[in-house]
């Protein structure tokens, strides 16, 4: 078996700067198909605060966040996320992720996306995670889909994007031990 050519890990503090110089360099890219980022988040202050609130939303069992790391150099290339934690008779959270512009179309995100559904099924056993992308972003729906999403439905008008609402593709994946 190959070895992925990603893993990811959690956030600490440490990675801030790696973070912030992250998205800077992504900015424009991100924006495209992301709801409108205040200002103060391409800062190293703000990542930091978030990587700090992080730990807290991990031991709450509300958000989980995970950094995507190049194996060869260990560099920091994404982030996913596993958020809208819904325990109970749910059991469900839904998953959001963006990898650098660079290092697209190489199967990367695929591969992290696997690794954090199996965190989520194997270590937090959720039974369901949805996804969702703008029909505008072919490449973000084709990583779902060959990480075992399943297409189910257009989420109409669903999230403001550049101040337009937009469509999103509503994907999800069960989990198969369920």
């Amino acid at each position: 078996m190959v070895e992925p050519q990603v893993y990811v890990r959690f956030p600490e503090e440490a990675d801030a700067a790696e973070l912030a110089a992250l998205y800077k360099r992504n900015r424009e890219f991100f924006e495209e198909f992301s709801p409108s980022i205040p200002e103060e988040f391409y800062t190293e202050e703000y990542q930091l605060e978030k990587i700090i609130k992080t730990k807290t939303d991990r031991e709450e069992d509300q958000r989980y966040d995970f950094l995507v790391c190049h194996r060869e150099d260990n560099r920091i290339i994404g982030s996913a996320g596993l958020s809208f934690v819904l325990r109970s008779s749910l059991q469900s959270c839904m998953i959001g992720y963006n990898l650098d512009r660079d290092y697209n179309g190489k199967g990367y995100m695929t591969e992290a996306v696997k690794q954090v559904v199996r965190y989520a099924f194997e270590e937090l056993k959720f039974h369901r995670i949805t996804g969702e992308a703008s029909p505008r972003n072919p490449g973000s729906i084709r990583v779902l889909e060959n990480a075992g999403f399943h297409k189910e439905g257009i989420s109409r008008s669903n999230v403001k994007i550049n101040g337009v609402w937009e469509d999103h593709q509503v994907l999800a994946i069960i989990n198969p031990a369920d």
